[in-house]
């Protein structure tokens, strides 16, 4: 595992539980769905890197 694909899948948990805590604090549905793209691009580059 290299350092880039370490980075990208914590990112991508990072940003993950970022969209739980908006949705609990019933953020506007844009910034959620935002923030979930995101999360999964992260992830997918993450393990895409592997």
């Amino acid at each position: 595992m290299n350092t880039a694909a370490a980075v990208y899948i914590f990112l991508g948990i990072f940003l993950a539980s970022g969209v739980y805590s908006f949705w609990k604090q019933k953020l506007p549905k844009s910034v959620i769905l935002l923030l979930g793209l995101s999360a999964a691009a992260s992830l997918t580059v993450g393990f895409m890197s592997l």
